[in-house]
């Protein structure tokens, strides 16, 4: 016997838009380690609804998931003594990668399309 779970009303156009703009956003918060946070529980709201809502969050969270395994590199590389000044350029790039690509990605969402990240890595599905 399978239990079925309530999916919620249906979500309008706007609102499916305000969400995925919303999970694109998190990225803003990629260089303190939690950008990640906004598109997984945007992800987790919508999976069982058919919203456009639900891809872009996907797409959002893939995005900032793969900026947060370059940043836990980086922040380990910052460890060491001599070569720790790279560690601490590349955290300020991917932050900064991080922030302009989250910002045009919710631009791009907010005008009713959809929006690739030019790199991701597949984590979730």
């Amino acid at each position: 016997m399978s239990q079925q779970y309530p999916t919620g009303p249906a979500r309008s156009a706007d609102q499916s838009r305000t969400w995925s703009m919303l999970s694109h956003l998190g990225g803003i918060l990629t260089y303190f380690f939690i950008g990640w946070v906004v598109s997984l529980v945007v992800w987790l709201v919508e999976r069982e609804r058919g919203t456009g809502a639900r891809e872009q969050a996907r797409v959002a969270l893939n995005f900032q998931l793969t900026l947060l395994i370059g940043m836990v590199a980086f922040k380990i590389l910052d460890a060491f003594p001599v070569i720790g000044v790279l560690g601490w350029v590349g955290m300020l790039a991917v932050g900064l990668i991080g922030l302009v690509l989250s910002i045009v990605a919710a631009v791009a969402v907010s005008q009713g399309g959809s929006y690739r990240y030019p790199f991701s890595l597949e984590l979730v599905r």
